[in-house]
């Protein structure tokens, strides 16, 4: 059975650094595309990162761009989102996605972890 696990989620101030960590497991992780989204309090789920090959390439949202970093490690099958200079605005529960399309697609998703940047 397909499983995400997101870990590494906390209360930090602002300026500070999260380290995001996905571990899957229960399926092909390495031809899967990995992705992290995130979702705040009243608004849409937002995706954040995406990374195809453990080598990239990544896309970014405009709103993270120079302070987040994606990475995947296929041989522990986990995927990372490294968070610099938060703000408030980052304030979301943080959901692992991992995607594979062919004909159809398949989508799998992890329970989430909530980072909170608050002074």
């Amino acid at each position: 059975q397909a499983q995400l696990v997101e870990s590494g989620g906390g209360l930090v101030q602002p300026g500070g650094s999260l380290r995001l960590s996905c571990a899957a497991s229960g399926f092909a992780f390495s031809v899967y595309r990995m992705s992290w989204y995130r979702q705040a309090p009243g608004k849409e789920r937002e995706l954040v990162a995406t990374i195809t090959t453990e080598t990239g390439p990544t896309t970014y949202a405009d709103s993270v761009k120079g302070r987040f970093t994606i990475s995947r490690d296929n041989a522990k099958k986990a995927v990372y989102l490294q968070m610099n200079s938060l703000n408030t605005e980052d304030t979301a529960v943080y959901y692992c996605n991992a995607r594979l399309e062919l004909h159809t697609s398949i989508d799998y998703w992890g329970q989430g972890t909530q980072v909170t940047v608050s002074p």
